[in-house]
């Protein structure tokens, strides 16, 4: 099984794909929601929490899904 991708490479795929930079809160707030592991669980937890604007999700499950951490729809 492939290792998933990393914040950093969601957040080039997002950038060039849709415009937008996806902070890493962001990402791990979209991993909870698709029920994938948070990369840095602790970090996350302690950061000010700042949920992913709706716009956002669509494009961040995408590159979830050519990163082949979720099945194509």
């Amino acid at each position: 099984m492939p290792q998933p991708a990393t914040d950093r490479e969601i957040q080039e795929w997002v950038q060039e794909r849709h415009g937008f930079f996806p902070t890493s809160v962001w990402i791990a707030h979209c991993r909870r929601l698709c029920g994938l592991p948070v990369e840095n669980l602790r970090a996350y937890q302690q950061s000010r929490f700042e949920p992913c604007p709706l716009e956002g999700q669509d494009a961040i499950i995408k590159a979830f899904r050519h990163f082949g951490m979720l099945p194509e729809e």
